[in-house]
């Protein structure tokens, strides 16, 4: 009887034959094979796809291991704790990022090619919240170098930075022109998507290792570069980019076409409480989304004067009174897109959430022209229609959208007026695979200032940076790079914690070493070379199990006017752990049996109670093993490799 559509999408998770196969294929003759392999099993180490889909190199696969319950931490930490803190060796923000990140981990996840990715955000913000509600801390290096180094920018790069150089036991300060730390997590998203008291708690743990901060200062304007190189063994600039770029059309200087950045920089300062009855938008990214969601948040009122609206108030003229935003009502909210709506940039559940709300959203159209009145102000947008390809215009479908405020979120740069000498001529930084600043020594960089993307991508670059300032206080050359350039699972730190680290070695000449407990043994670490792909997993082996998807409550388009509340509730601990099972542990084992059981010599074996730990579950009895390589066939993680022996 054939397999029902229904059974396909919702029980099973691996097919012999694919669509297209037309060969029947014998597993007997692929896997019993006696000992014509002529190699025997050895354990590697390859990194995850959601990890070397991570900017900021987060050890994912560790975390979930963690929660799970299958990597142990060490005396008498708790799994919360422990997860946290290999979470945070990579990323010192995981309740926000847990929130906001578009998670690219979770599109490259193998677990796709099985039935759903796993929720990799929602168990990252389960061990943020959780890190935040029992008070955990980071602390410095025991001892300072004596070394201090200025960080240009207090913004997810800036902050990662004095994090990591912290750990290092070197001295920084921040220098910010703003009156709080946060940068685009604070001024470019929404408070309703990076609550405050939760930015607020992870900034602060930062801030409690001794960072020292100066706010208010800008460098160029305040404090000259001079007196900064003069007093800093080496400088970070995480300036960021928050100058929007404005709409490159004709009438586009009304004083009512503002950008996206200062509009969201406005109404996260508290200064924008109302927008104009009409707005258009231009964009397709997140920060499109961000404004789009914003203005139908705040709504209009019918009665406004000439100081309140609301372009005087994000050009900084004004500011407006929280009483009259009582009276407001909702705003009509249009957003433009040159892309096609499936094909915008922004994530699709924000797209699908805007629409909800009640936003207009038209693709395939370009701006053509700002129309104005007689005053100047813009009163209409005039657009042409696109193909489909988003780039070839239609002929004489010209048309207007009107409008009382425009708003244009198409691209942003850095800000480097006082400090133009080390940006390049597209007001941005140069930056080598090191981070350092072309030609100038001891100059470093992260961050949007290199090129503005996502928040994960800044805190990568912030880690990679914060290396080659050590090494350049050390007076050591850079070497390459690493190709998987991540932070990875050690299995000799695992073991030092377990106390199971190899004896002393003498060195000597030393045969059949395999006993010995000097080294250790039938492992090769390959994580910083390769990202282990589904088609070395056995898929076979997981069975369907739907994702746990966090709550979410999203208003409608009657429920938006005036919701702040936050959209996005996490997971419980029960489930947390559920979703952490669903991890494949794709690259590193997880104690499944499965080569234990299938061995048919037995020559595969768990590894006594006490001599276990992550990575070093099973061995193999070689005077046993006959090379049939079930035990890399079976192995769910792809872990074995027939390697040992030529």
């Amino acid at each position: 009887m054939a397999t029902s559509s229904e059974d396909i999408n919702t029980k099973l998770t691996f097919r012999k034959y694919k669509d297209g196969d037309h060969n029947i294929t014998d597993f007997s003759k692929k896997i019993f094979v006696e000992d014509t392999s002529y190699k025997c099993p050895t354990y590697v180490h390859r990194t995850p796809p959601c990890q070397g889909s991570c900017p900021s190199g987060e050890d994912i696969r560790g975390w979930l291991d963690i929660v799970r319950g299958i990597e142990k931490p060490a005396a008498d930490m708790s799994m919360q704790e422990y997860a946290f803190r290999r979470s945070t060796a990579a990323n010192p923000f995981p309740s926000i990022m847990g929130r906001v990140c578009p998670a690219p981990c979770q599109d490259g996840c193998n677990r796709n090619q099985v039935e759903d990715y796993v929720g990799i955000n929602a168990v990252e913000q389960y061990i943020g919240d959780t890190a935040l509600d029992k008070g955990f801390t980071f602390e410095p290096a025991a001892k300072d170098t004596g070394k201090k180094i200025a960080i240009i920018g207090g913004g997810p790069a800036g902050l990662a930075a004095a994090y990591q150089l912290r750990l290092k036991g070197h001295a920084c300060t921040i220098f910010d022109d703003h009156e709080d730390l946060g940068g685009m997590m604070r001024y470019g998203i929404p408070g309703y998507r990076t609550p405050r008291k939760v930015l607020d708690g992870e900034i602060k743990r930062i801030i409690d290792m001794g960072v020292e901060v100066k706010l208010n200062t800008r460098v160029g304007k305040d404090v000259s570069m001079a007196d900064v190189e003069k007093q800093y063994d080496a400088i970070l600039w995480a300036l960021g980019a928050k100058k929007g770029r404005p709409l490159p059309i004709p009438g586009a200087e009304a004083i009512n076409c503002l950008t996206g950045v200062d509009f969201l920089e406005a109404f996260n300062m508290g200064k924008l409480q109302l927008v104009s009855e009409r707005v258009v938008v231009i964009g397709g990214g997140d920060t499109s989304i961000d404004v789009v969601s914003v203005a139908r948040r705040l709504g209009h009122i019918t009665e406004i004067h000439e100081k309140d609206r609301p372009e005087n108030v994000v050009l900084g003229h004004t500011a407006h009174d929280v009483a009259s935003s009582a009276k407001r009502q909702g705003a009509t909210v249009t957003l433009c897109s040159r892309s096609a709506i499936e094909n915008m940039p922004a994530a699709q559940h924000e797209i699908d959430d805007a629409t909800r709300e009640g936003v207009n959203i038209i693709g395939c159209i370009q701006p053509v022209e700002v129309v104005r009145d007689a005053d100047g102000r813009a009163t209409a947008l005039k657009v042409i229609k696109l193909e489909e390809d988003g780039k070839t215009p239609i002929e004489g479908s010209e048309y207007d959208i009107e409008c009382d405020l425009i708003v244009a979120a198409i691209g942003q740069g850095a800000d480097l007026t006082g400090i133009e000498g080390i940006g390049n001529d597209k007001g941005f930084i140069d930056a080598d695979a090191h981070f350092q600043v072309a030609g100038k020594n001891g100059h470093f960089v992260a961050g949007d200032v290199v090129r503005p993307h996502l928040l994960t991508t800044a805190i990568g670059q912030a880690s990679i940076a914060v290396e080659s300032i050590e090494h350049f206080l050390s007076s050591e050359e850079l070497g390459r790079r690493p190709k998987v350039d991540k932070h990875h699972f050690n299995l000799m730190q695992k073991l030092r914690e377990t106390g199971l680290e190899p004896t002393e070695y003498d060195h000597s000449s030393a045969w059949a070493t395999n006993s010995s407990d000097f080294a250790i043994h039938n492992y090769e670490d390959r994580s910083a070379h390769e990202i282990i792909s589904s088609d070395q997993l056995f898929l076979g082996h997981f069975e369907f199990t739907p994702r746990h998807k966090r709550k979410e409550e999203v208003p409608n388009a009657e429920e938006v006017l005036g919701h702040f509340k936050e959209r996005l509730f996490g997971l419980t601990e029960e489930e947390a752990i559920e979703e952490s099972d669903r991890c494949m542990s794709c690259g590193m084992c997880f104690e499944c049996d499965n080569c234990v059981i299938y061995c048919p010599q037995d020559a595969v074996y768990r590894v006594k109670k006490d001599e276990a730990t992550m990575g070093r579950y099973v061995a193999t009895d070689y005077d046993r093993c006959i090379g049939c390589h079930i035990c890399a066939d079976v192995c769910p993680t792809g872990y074995i490799d027939m390697a040992m022996g030529d």
